[in-house]
């Protein structure tokens, strides 16, 4: 069983609104606070980053600029962070939410040194506002800063159970994948993340675990080698 010194988890805004598919379900983020402390508890050093889509998603109306899109949605990442960070500290954790622009008070300026220095301490690291620029998603966020930070993994929890080589929604037929490779990701174009963090990730030998959040105890496992999503190797 690998040993993962320190990981990256990006959970869906839509994951953590549960059933009401807008905002919150603070029954939901409990679940995975537990789930976090335990790994902390192990000694594992865990980083998040939380998407957006219970808020906003993308550009909705052609009225709004894609940059000023974006800009929202970045802040839709941070509320996201605050929020899920004040659920952690309830179930016991410490933690800091960093971003790539000034927020007043509400959160810190991210450098590498700042989040190793909460690393160190034992602290979960949030990292909300995406890579601080219009056109990236929180995708290649999470690439971004899972790269930058060294990470060993990134957790990717979704609201499906793996990866497949076609939409399960649309075809009963889909088959998942156990194991498949960042470069069989892009050949066969599969969305697993965007097409900007597939190709980071197979630059810097980024690799990612991809299974269902609803899943009992899903983070955890994934965490310790006992993922029953799809391991997508570099």
């Amino acid at each position: 069983m690998k040993k993962y010194n320190r990981v990256m988890l990006k959970l869906s805004g839509e994951a953590l609104a549960g059933s009401k598919k807008q905002g919150f379900d603070e029954a939901t983020c409990i679940q995975v606070a537990k789930q976090v402390k335990e790994l902390v508890d192990k000694g594992i050093q865990v980083g998040v980053v939380i998407g957006g889509g219970n808020f906003w998603r993308g550009r909705t109306s052609e009225t709004i600029d894609r940059t000023k899109a974006d800009q929202i949605g970045m802040l839709a990442t941070v509320m996201n962070c605050i929020y899920v960070s004040e659920i952690f500290r309830y179930i016991g954790m410490k933690t800091q939410v960093l971003t790539p622009f000034e927020c007043g008070s509400m959160t810190k300026l991210f450098s590498k040194d700042r989040a190793n220095k909460y690393f160190e301490k034992g602290m979960v690291v949030f990292f909300a506002g995406g890579t601080g620029h219009p056109y990236f998603s929180t995708d290649t966020g999470i690439v971004l800063r899972s790269v930058e930070m060294e990470a060993d993994v990134i957790l990717l929890a979704k609201a499906i159970d793996g990866v497949y080589d076609s939409d399960p929604k649309d075809n009963p037929e889909a088959k998942k994948y156990d194991e498949i490779s960042m470069q069989e990701v892009l050949d066969k174009k599969l969305k697993v993340i965007d097409l900007t963090a597939t190709i980071m990730c197979l630059e810097n030998k980024m690799p990612l675990l991809v299974f269902a959040l609803q899943e009992e105890n899903s983070i955890v496992r994934a965490a310790t080698g006992e993922i029953s999503g799809t391991k997508v190797t570099v």
